[in-house]
């Protein structure tokens, strides 16, 4: 493997780690295999902290296919809570409001998921990192500062649900790029006339590279001694 001149890893995000952590442990472990000073490192798609998953990191001139990754589309499980929000629609912040769920069944569940599929509006998370007049639009948020995040139109190619736990559930999604499992879960609570935010989510493929293509970090550790780079 030739990291220098450039290669594509799938690796599986652990949980509590940004994008941004994984590519910095990646590019320190292959500065130190290699015994080089610099190497260019990148990420195709950010993952919440939160999340875990397939996450695509290229090196060397690889890094040029980036932009290829980015816009293929996605599959998430995802595990939401109902019957109460966050002002993150996630975990990453309290609870902020309780609703009731005595009228939801699986059945309506399930029957309520059928309007998400196709292209829908959505209002992406303003715990996020879209730019919103150069900054990111959770700094803002964490600041209690107002701000306005615009609707954008994203693709839902099939939802469907998975467990049915009150108050959890579980559900996979196929999306296109852009799509917000957190705003998804908000959105289905209000639609179910109750409340929902995130309390898991697993990014289970990009494009055509699955979850069990990826490996942790410890298995590229090996792979590195391996190959007696290290």
């Amino acid at each position: 493997m030739d990291f220098l001149e450039g290669e594509v890893l799938y690796f599986d995000k652990p949980q509590q780690w940004t994008s941004f952590d994984l590519v910095n442990k990646t590019r320190y472990m292959l500065r130190r295999a290699l015994g080089v000073k610099k190497i260019k490192v990148g990420h195709a798609g950010t993952l919440d902290p939160l999340a875990t998953g397939v996450m695509i990191i290229c090196t060397g001139k690889a890094t040029k296919k980036i932009d290829s990754f980015l816009h293929q589309d996605k599959e998430y499980i995802a595990e939401i809570k109902l019957g109460a929000t966050t002002p993150s629609f996630d975990k990453e912040t309290e609870e902020d409001a309780v609703f009731g769920t005595e009228h939801i069944s699986k059945e309506l569940v399930e029957k309520t998921l059928l309007q998400f599929n196709g292209e829908i509006k959505q209002i992406p998370p303003v715990y996020s990192a879209i730019r919103i007049q150069g900054k990111h639009a959770y700094e803002f948020a964490r600041k209690s500062q107002d701000v306005v995040m615009e609707p954008r139109t994203v693709r839902i190619d099939k939802i469907e649900l998975l467990e049915y736990n009150m108050p959890y559930i579980t559900i996979k999604v196929a999306c296109s790029k852009g799509t917000y499992i957190r705003s998804l879960a908000r959105d289905l609570g209000e639609a179910l006339q109750s409340g929902g935010y995130l309390t898991s989510l697993q990014r289970t493929k990009i494009g055509d590279v699955s979850i069990n293509k990826c490996i942790t970090l410890e298995q590229f550790e090996n792979i590195l001694e391996q190959v007696k780079i290290i």
